[in-house]
């Protein structure tokens, strides 16, 4: 027990004195001396506790002066003891020296004010360094060098005025220097990517990401840390793939080659900035491998960029993009399929007779329908899609492909049955719709390029057919190239003059006399081969060889007939046939009278045939040409009547002067009373219009007896002859004088 504690002399008095009454209690006749014997131990006690007191307090005080002092005196450690008012200072050897404080005698309260690098000891700065747990403190040392010391208080021992500190110090100089230049050196790398704006952005597991300051900035982050999510969540979403991309091929490059990519991200400002990001690893053999690189704002450049891009990659009429981005943008989408192991749908597009609207409504209501098309195509565009014009009426999608295989079918559907819908005003009597072709990459091809043309391969498998969509299969391939190669062979056949005219006789069913020959080409290839029409004038209409083949035929069909005058034969009609794209060409009349005039052809010898579809295509535009055609004086028939619309009415609108009679009503007609009865009402109605009648496919002399008697006016078939040659039909010209003239 501690005897100069005066608890402890209370609880002896206490103790004693509870011993003494409990005594006199049991022996009452003893009670007076007990307590003269209590009184005199009490006194003698207290004397004791006095001296022991004494000689505690000398001897306590020894020990702190003497043997604490030389023990704290000799570390090698900053130490100071002090009182809150400085009344008592001790500071070791170590902290005096580097002060610079020689002997005893100093200014306490300067130099401890010194020491803790403070500028007053008022109460409250006292107070703050008692709490500070580590009190950092700045002063110059005895040698004029700047000085830092971390300080550690605590109390020591507390009397009733005054308070005994011990403070414990820790040089930090040398770290501080370290510190200071490491920051400096921060400081600067940080002030030069600001000034470059240029922000930096790290990771070495590529799920969090370390971004300098100036990212942080520019992108308006809440930290310096960001998970790969939410930096995600920054990317726009078309150039997300782009992103992942990048993301994805971290740790694969083991030549630490920089790689740049252009990606939208959120900004400081709430908007999407075009920025610039170049990256690349850097592998450690003792460390995990790092990624990152540097964020450049590069939207005003990119802003320069678009107007250049515009011009290299922006279709004018429709404002999507061309052929040209189409390409570059179809190439790097199917290297990320192939990286990331998605796939892409393209879908190709076709405007179904785009050359006869455009022809029949003029070239600025054919753009119109061009950026209507565009418009509703883009509707469709994906996530990292792109709708392109990729020339003329030809258009192409890039659609994501999420597992649905119906997808593009849909799509194409979609877009033609919202196409049809706009067919409206000006537009209201002309039949809009397309024809669609798709493939998927990068499963249907070798690269972009190759995937896109078998996506044509498609389309072309459509053949002449309107609204069509056909998905591309291998099997396609070979028959496309053949179709490919029998184009070029076709340009070249063109150029050395294989095709020839045939002529079928069209005879008057009342006097058996050769009115007129209807012109058909021929494909003769140098070995004798002949080609038909039918296998190779769709391929000549889809490559717009067709325009030189109907130049052909109406030039050789006027020279021929106006030589076979000149050699004395029967004066008759040159039938020739008109695919839509001759017939809604703007200056068809011109080109008919600059043929007459140069062949010296009558044009009432010349007849232009048309087919039933083909006229009421755009009724309108139609009625347009063959009334400049009739002005002429060029004759114009109808062809295969009543296997299209089948409307009589129209025989009040068309300017036609001959109306031919579809064989598959002639083929039944001795047995058929429907398809008899149907003959000869068509042949009242137009008798009543006063348009003559020919009968096609006649093919015994019971069906021409069934015809003439019902009014038709004249007959076509093989009962007179196969077309032929010019040699061959002279021949006809010849025999036919002969039968008639004998009548």
């Amino acid at each position: 027990m501690n005897l100069n504690s005066p608890l402890a002399a209370a609880i002896v008095i206490v103790m004693a004195t509870g011993l003494v009454v409990a005594y006199a209690h049991l022996f009452p006749h003893m009670a007076w001396l007990v307590i003269i014997i209590y009184i005199a131990t009490m006194v003698f006690l207290s004397l004791i506790l006095a001296l022991a007191s004494w000689l505690y307090r000398k001897h306590k005080s020894s020990i702190d002066a003497g043997e604490m002092a030389e023990i704290i005196e000799n570390l090698d450690v900053e130490m100071i003891m002090w009182t809150e008012d400085f009344s008592a200072v001790y500071m070791n050897r170590h902290i005096r020296e580097l002060l610079g404080i020689k002997g005893i005698n100093f200014d306490h309260q300067a130099e401890i004010m010194r020491a803790f690098g403070i500028d007053n000891a008022n109460p409250a700065t006292i107070q703050e360094i008692i709490n500070c747990s580590s009190h950092e403190a700045h002063f110059m040392s005895a040698d004029d060098e700047p000085t830092t010391i971390m300080w550690g208080t605590s109390v020591m021992k507390r009397h009733k005025k005054h308070t005994l500190f011990f403070s414990t110090g820790l040089n930090i100089t040398e770290l501080q220097k370290a510190r200071f230049e490491l920051a400096s050196t921060n400081d600067l790398f940080n002030y030069s990517m600001s000034l470059a704006e240029i922000g930096m952005i790290m990771s070495n597991n590529m799920t969090d990401f370390i971004v300098s300051p100036e990212t942080v900035r520019m992108l308006n982050l809440k930290s310096s840390r960001i998970t790969l999510k939410t930096l995600r969540s920054l990317v726009h979403p078309n150039d997300r793939l782009i992103f992942d991309s990048a993301i994805k091929s971290a740790g694969t490059d083991n030549n630490n080659e920089v790689k740049s990519i252009e990606i939208r991200i959120t900004s400081a400002d709430g908007f999407y900035h075009w920025y610039t990001f170049r990256y690349k690893d850097v592998n450690h053999s003792d460390s995990l491998p790092m990624f990152g690189g540097a964020l450049i704002d590069s939207s005003q450049e990119h802003e320069k960029d678009l107007i250049i891009e515009r011009l290299a990659y922006i279709d004018e009429v429709t404002e999507i993009a061309n052929r040209n981005k189409l390409m570059d943008l179809g190439q790097e989408t199917y290297e990320q399929c192939q990286m990331l192991d998605c796939s892409y749908w393209i879908i190709v597009l076709d405007i179904d007779r785009f050359h006869i609207i455009n022809d029949s409504s003029g070239y600025q209501n054919g753009n119109y329908i061009l950026k209507n098309f565009a418009n509703i195509m883009y509707k469709f565009v994906t996530t990292g899609g792109l709708a392109a014009r990729i020339s003329g009426d030809n258009f192409a999608l890039i659609m994501r492909d999420y597992g649905d295989d119906d997808l593009p079918i849909r799509t194409a559907k979609a877009i033609q049955d919202e196409f049809a819908k706009s067919a409206t005003g000006d537009f209201a009597s002309v039949n809009l719709s397309c024809s669609a072709g798709y493939s998927k990459m990068p499963k249907d091809g070798k690269s972009f390029l190759n995937a896109f043309e078998h996506a044509e391969f498609a389309l072309k498998s459509g053949g002449a057919e309107n609204n069509t969509i056909c998905g591309y299969e291998a099997s396609m391939h070979d028959s496309i190239m053949g179709r490919n190669e029998l184009e070029k062979e076709l340009a070249l056949a063109i150029d050395n003059n294989e095709l020839q005219l045939f002529y079928q006789p069209k005879i008057d069913l009342a006097t058996g006399k050769i009115m007129g020959v209807e012109a058909l080409i021929r494909w003769i290839k140098p070995d004798g081969t002949i080609v038909r029409p039918d296998a190779f004038v769709p391929i000549a209409e889809s490559s717009h060889l067709i325009g030189k083949i109907s130049e052909f035929v109406l030039n050789e069909g006027c020279r021929q007939n106006k030589l076979w005058q000149k050699m004395g034969y029967p004066e008759i009609v040159m039938s020739i046939n008109f695919t839509s794209t001759d017939f809604y060409q703007k200056d068809l009349k011109d080109k008919v009278f600059e043929t007459l005039i140069k062949t010296g052809l009558e044009a009432k010898w010349l007849e232009v045939e048309l087919t039933e579809t083909l006229a009421l295509s755009d009724i309108d535009y139609a009625v347009s040409q063959m009334n400049k055609l009739r002005e002429l004086g060029v004759k114009l028939a109808m062809d295969d009547f009543g296997t299209g619309y089948s409307s009589l009415s129209y025989l009040q609108i068309l300017p036609i002067t001959l109306l031919k009679l579809d064989r598959s009503f002639i083929i039944d007609i001795e047995h058929d009373n429907i398809a008899y009865e149907i003959v000869s009402s068509v042949i009242r109605i137009a008798k009543s219009k006063k348009i003559e009648t020919i009968a096609e496919g006649i093919e015994n002399p019971n069906q021409e007896d069934i015809l003439r008697k019902a009014g038709c006016d004249f007959g076509q078939g093989y009962y007179y002859g196969k077309p032929m040659p010019a040699e061959k039909i002279e021949e006809f010209f010849e025999e036919n004088m002969k039968k008639t003239q004998n009548k």
